[in-house]
């Protein structure tokens, strides 16, 4: 049976430890609602996420994705340009760049079907600042202001690739399991000044590692 979909009022209300003293509109807030509901409706079809239930969902996946734009780019008017690596489903880039439409966001996603579901997801929501490039990140040309990805079994293999995405000046920004965030320097070398290392909220395993080039 399909999933009813969940009201704006609670998304808002689960997302709140993760926006801080900020808010979301109620257009952001409809867009991230429909988001969810085709998120749902496609890991039915094909694993998007292991996780099901629609508030974990919300928490989880949303919410470390808007926090990570609410230290990414503390003003609601920031100008730059994101690359997000290996995005899946979506995360982090696909609510950063709901939260802050002034980033041009490109979604690098060598996977076919999760590259469709992207495509499908930005045309829905009608996101132009964002686009879908189906391929693998190291053959992708283009540098970032700032890079995203999150933690994947092949960590020590994306990290170095991600950290070659991000242009002069530019920041790499990782969400990742403590112990991850414990070896990332041995991973990509000394010439990175860490800026943060934040826990989400209501986790001590998974955190927030931000860095730029010295």
């Amino acid at each position: 049976m399909p999933t009813a979909r969940m009201e704006t009022a609670r998304i808002a209300a689960l997302l709140a430890p993760y926006l801080g003293s900020e808010g979301l509109t109620p257009a952001q807030l409809g867009q991230l609602s429909k988001y969810i509901d085709l998120l749902l409706k496609w890991n039915a079809r094909m694993n998007l996420t292991s996780v099901r239930e629609p508030e974990q969902i919300v928490t989880r996946h949303f919410g470390e994705s808007l926090f990570t734009a609410r230290h990414l780019f503390p003003l609601a008017d920031s100008v730059a340009t994101l690359g997000d690596v290996g995005s899946g489903a979506g995360f982090p880039g696909l609510p950063i760049a709901i939260a802050r439409p002034q980033v041009r966001a490109t979604l690098i996603e060598a996977h076919g079907k999760k590259s469709v579901f992207l495509k499908e997801v930005v045309r829905g929501l009608g996101l132009a600042n964002v686009t879908v490039v189906a391929t693998r990140a190291e053959k992708c040309v283009e540098r970032f202001d700032v890079v995203t990805f999150r933690a994947v079994e092949h960590f020590e293999a994306i990290l170095p690739v991600s950290a070659g995405l991000v242009g002069s000046r530019g920041r790499l920004a990782a969400l990742l399991g403590s112990s991850q965030a414990k070896a990332i320097k041995g991973v990509i070398g000394a010439e990175w000044t860490v800026h943060a290392n934040v826990y989400f909220p209501d986790s001590s395993q998974r955190l927030l590692w931000i860095a730029s080039r010295k």
